[in-house]
């Protein structure tokens, strides 16, 4: 367990390190949506349910910000550390190929979840009457979020050849999956055929599932965004784990 905690406390370090890069960013680009969407647009949209508007997309918000700097720190932190052969002096300690990639994603879920609560806590300034319904329903969502998107950034970086193929996935994949699918709106106020389609986007239970824990308001069942979760990490994992015990795209 030693060589696991010293393995992510050494990236978490890093992360605080360089926290103009890492958490600013991401800060101020949830604060600028909430004073466009949250504040200067506020009367001029509806609420949704029985919540207003800048509440409703508030958690969305929060999770857009942990899913795009869980995946694209970590694909490109790994294809760095992949090019640079700077992976190779870990690969070749006795640590164990999952025990790495446990270390690691304990380590980005701990970056995933402080960027959440970094944004939490400045966008609190702009938005009255913040609420958390279920902090332990919050902080699950939070953390089984950025690990899956951690996971997937680590695949990411794995499969990548060059810094374009790190970059392809988060603009268009991951971006088109947050903005169209749950954090602006609700499904419901779709059509019949882009409901169903976005059944099939996991992102939509994740930013529920994290909804519900501020609002008890979701379009989708949260236990079973909780099952998909799961799902999701079990493959993610156990995919990473055979890459690396083959050595993909990993040794020279």
């Amino acid at each position: 367990m030693t060589d696991i905690l010293t393995l992510a406390w050494k990236e978490i370090k890093n992360f605080f390190k360089i926290w103009k890069q890492t958490i600013v960013p991401s800060v101020m680009t949830a604060v600028l949506y909430i004073l466009i969407f949250g504040k200067f647009l506020w009367d001029q949209i509806s609420s949704i349910e029985w919540v207003s508007y800048i509440h409703y997309i508030f958690p969305g918000l929060l999770m857009m910000s942990m899913i795009m700097w869980a995946y694209a720190i970590t694909a490109f932190w790994f294809f760095s550390a992949k090019m640079f052969k700077s992976l190779e002096e870990l690969l070749v300690s006795p640590i164990s190929k999952n025990r790495i990639i446990i270390g690691y994603v304990l380590a980005w879920i701990t970056r995933g979840v402080v960027v959440g609560l970094c944004v939490f806590i400045v966008a609190s300034f702009f938005i009255d009457n913040v609420t958390v319904q279920s902090p332990f329903l919050a902080i699950l969502f939070a953390v089984l979020t950025s690990a899956t998107f951690s996971l997937a950034g680590l695949l990411n970086g794995i499969f990548a050849r060059n810094f374009d193929d790190v970059n392809i996935i988060p603009n268009f994949v991951i971006t088109p999956m947050i903005y169209l699918w749950g954090v602006f709106y609700s499904v419901s106020m779709l059509g019949s055929f882009w409901q169903t389609l976005s059944q099939f986007n996991p992102v939509l239970y994740m930013i529920n599932g994290f909804r519900y824990a501020f609002l008890w308001v979701s379009d989708v069942n949260v236990y079973t965004s909780l099952v998909i979760l799961i799902i999701f990490i079990i493959g993610l994992y156990s995919l990473a784990l055979y890459l690396m015990n083959k050595g993909y795209r990993i040794r020279s």
